[in-house]
């Protein structure tokens, strides 16, 4: 079997689950080669204070078959990282694959990857992301013709598994599964905005709104940016 390339881009403050959940999924199927990138290869932290150690910089990342973002607060200093979004955008032009777990998606569509597209984010940046060119959906995961985009955080086990069969086959698919005995019995049903409850729902945006603001207003300017005065 044939090994596609999947880089998988490492920021300071990215939320580790969004990279580790497709990651441990990637690594256990046979048709992918793990490149785990970023800046530089001086490792990282993200959110929490985990420590990441890339193991390519953008300068010596050889061409993809498949490009993946994830998400985490760190992805504010991404929306305007020219070099970052030049990487994404000269990757991204030939590219088989232009993917994206959880806010990842909003720098994809800041790279232009996402224009014209449909694709999904966390439920709490589904707003931001209509900000651009992109026709949201909010779904677990997102698949529009070469883009892929999940929803929130645990969805990038959903999406490791659903691109492995995409790449690799369902049988493939349902091993690498079975090795990760991923078969979820959640203790709450607060997962969802639909299933968490109004207290819960209110607390959660209240803790999560200072972020929200300031990626709005980035967002914003990010826009008024790119459009042509009148």
């Amino acid at each position: 079997m044939q090994k596609l390339k999947i880089g998988m881009l490492l920021f300071p403050e990215l939320t580790a689950l969004d990279f580790v959940g497709p990651y441990d999924v990637f690594i256990k199927a046979p048709c992918f080669e793990v490149f785990t990138i970023a800046k530089t290869t001086e490792p990282l932290q993200a959110e929490g204070g985990l420590w990441f150690k890339p193991a390519i910089s953008l300068t010596d990342c050889p061409p993809l078959d498949i490009l993946f973002v994830p998400g985490g607060k760190g992805i504010n200093n991404l929306l305007t990282d020219m070099e970052v979004l030049d990487f994404l955008r000269l990757q991204g032009a030939t590219a088989k694959y232009i993917t994206s777990v959880c806010t990842g998606s909003l720098v994809l569509a800041a790279a232009g990857l996402l224009d014209g597209f449909e694709a999904t984010t966390h439920w709490r940046s589904l707003e931001l992301l209509g900000l651009f060119d992109v026709t949201v959906q909010n779904k677990r995961i997102v698949k529009d013709r070469n883009r892929i985009t999940a929803a929130g955080v645990s969805a990038g086990i959903d999406f490791g598994l659903m691109l492995t069969a995409l790449i690799g086959g369902e049988e493939t698919a349902k091993i690498v599964q079975l090795q990760l005995e991923y078969h979820p019995e959640p203790p709450f049903r607060a997962g969802s905005p639909q299933t968490a409850g109004l207290p819960v729902l209110q607390r959660t945006k209240e803790l999560t709104q200072p972020i929200y603001n300031l990626r709005k207003k980035i967002i914003q300017q990010l826009i008024q940016q790119k459009t042509p005065e009148s």
